[in-house]
């Protein structure tokens, strides 16, 4: 099981955070992330959002640490990068 985060780099609601994302299957980050007490609600569309405050615990845990463009990458290269829609962009 290899699942990538990247640095928390992404502000919102008064902190930063990072993406973990799997480049084999979403059953393998619900997984990892079940396994980590990471709550169903931080599930976006592809990836987990994960506060800076969690981001060594999930190293630790065996995330791999990666750059936001090879989160990207990785994402588009196992064909599970899953855009946000026009309506949730607007």
């Amino acid at each position: 099981m290899t699942v990538y985060i990247d640095p928390p780099a992404w502000p919102g609601h008064g902190r930063m955070w990072s993406h973990l994302i799997s480049d084999v299957s979403y059953d393998e980050l619900h997984a990892f992330a079940a396994e980590l007490g990471v709550p169903p609600r931080a599930f976006e569309r592809d990836h987990y959002d994960i506060p800076s405050h969690r981001y060594a615990d999930v190293v630790r845990a065996g995330a791999v640490e990666v750059s936001s463009r090879e989160v990207v990458r990785l994402l588009y290269g196992a064909g599970l990068r899953r855009r946000k829609s026009r309506t949730q962009s607007l």
